[in-house]
């Protein structure tokens, strides 16, 4: 009997045993694939790092040689950008971040269409449609422009450039009108015979707009070079 009851004993503790190194092997597993999930989001090669200094030294949060290597400097730089810009603090440039510094990494996913409508919907939704056309068509010049960034993303998201997306309603998504403004805009329609910029006089608080050439009015927007 007590034979049998040592039996029983020891093949319990052996399938205690497998069962603890089978949940060791998937923790294992698990943890592995996570850290190398995260190095891959977080993986910046040089290009993409010599875009975030730049950037970071453009506004005053980046006092180094730009190197193209991403260490605790360029980190706690961007720690400090992200505190001051309200994002989470982490000192990684995430999607976010990137859109505050008015970057674009090769890891992120844009469509051009994509973010033109939603600038589009955000900024201009209650407008005719010539005047939605009209803040596409706006973004596009500023693209072309050597005193802003040269493409979609960039200009869309360059800090401060359009209240939608402080404000959060370019997180909104774009409509059938604001698609076809977006896709008129790119295919070369320009309303606004060449502006950089436009503003609701009715709304505007910013008195240097106030200062620009009025080229043309469209709905509740003037248009200024």
């Amino acid at each position: 009997m007590l034979k049998n009851i040592c039996r029983l004993d020891n093949i319990f503790v052996a399938i205690a045993l497998i069962l603890i190194t089978l949940f060791l092997v998937v923790m294992s597993s698990t943890f592995v694939k996570d850290v190398r999930s995260l190095s891959k989001v977080f993986a910046y090669t040089e290009s993409e790092t010599i875009q975030i200094q730049q950037s970071l030294k453009e506004l005053g949060y980046f006092d180094e040689e730009v190197t193209g290597y991403y260490g605790n400097i360029t980190r706690q730089a961007v720690k400090d950008f992200q505190y001051d810009y309200g994002l989470s603090v982490t000192g990684e440039v995430d999607g976010a971040t990137a859109s505050a510094l008015g970057i674009h990494l090769g890891s992120q996913q844009s469509n051009d269409l994509y973010i033109l409508a939603k600038c589009i919907y955000a900024e201009a939704r209650g407008e005719v449609y010539e005047g939605q056309v009209a803040v596409g068509a706006v973004v596009l010049n500023r693209v072309a422009s050597p005193d802003f960034p040269n493409t979609i993303y960039g200009v869309v998201y360059q800090p401060w450039a359009f209240t939608s997306v402080s404000d959060g309603q370019m997180n909104l998504e774009p409509n059938g009108s604001a698609y076809q403004a977006a896709q008129d805009a790119i295919n070369g329609w320009d309303p606004t015979y060449g502006c950089l910029y436009y503003y609701n006089p009715a709304v505007a608080t910013s008195s240097w707009i106030f200062d620009r050439t009025t080229v043309v009015t469209i709905g509740n927007h003037v248009f200024a070079i």
